[in-house]
């Protein structure tokens, strides 16, 4: 195994799907592709991916280390993602599709970002400096009720990018995200029972 930052990894893993739907939004509104046309899916793909690459540079606080080919093979698949939804989304959604698909994206996306700033301000300042690893059991928003919020927040986002699109590939996408987040979910909740006391977690 190659080990790289995980600042490097998870760059490694949202960078392609950004890059790859904002080219598709390009030659689409330049009409260089005729056959596609721009739509509010792909622009919620971007969107989504802009703030994860933000997060990633300007929130999140990293102290590990990562396998890069891990790491590759789910920027790949992202990427791989965002181009199927980008090119098979209606460009001409029905009004009730974009109204409630919007909410739930936007909902997704600030309650993705409130709950990843909760778990950015219980890492210290010092973390990333080489002083070691100092864990805490996160608390506040919806952690009292759910092992993972910012995964079901995330997942509520990428329904509301399916039900926009109006495809069945939005939502078979949906559906592997929901089993890939649901795992780790499940894992992140098995860590955090072994890591703190029953007062704390």
């Amino acid at each position: 195994q190659t080990m790289i930052p995980s600042k490097v990894g998870m760059l490694i893993i949202y960078v392609p799907a950004l890059f790859a739907s904002m080219v598709y939004l390009w030659l689409a509104h330049s009409a260089l592709l005729p056959r596609y046309q721009v739509n509010i899916a792909a622009a919620m793909v971007m969107i989504h991916f802009l703030k994860r690459t933000l997060e990633v540079l300007f929130l999140h606080k990293y102290s590990g280390s990562t396998d890069s080919a891990t790491a590759k093979i789910i920027g790949f698949v992202y990427a791989f993602h965002a181009v199927m939804i980008c090119t098979t989304s209606n460009p001409n959604p029905l009004e009730f599709s974009v109204t409630v698909g919007t909410a739930m994206f936007l909902v997704g996306l600030l309650g993705n970002f409130y709950h990843h700033y909760l778990l950015a301000c219980l890492r210290g300042s010092d973390a990333g400096r080489g002083q070691g690893k100092h864990y805490m059991a996160p608390k506040g928003g919806l952690f009292e009720f759910v092992a993972a919020p910012h995964y079901l927040f995330e997942l509520i986002g990428w329904l509301g990018i399916a039900i926009v699109s109006e495809q069945i590939t939005a939502y078979l996408i949906f559906g592997g995200m929901v089993s890939y987040l649901s795992a780790r979910s499940r894992n992140q909740n098995k860590w955090n029972k072994q890591k703190f006391s029953d007062k704390d977690w």
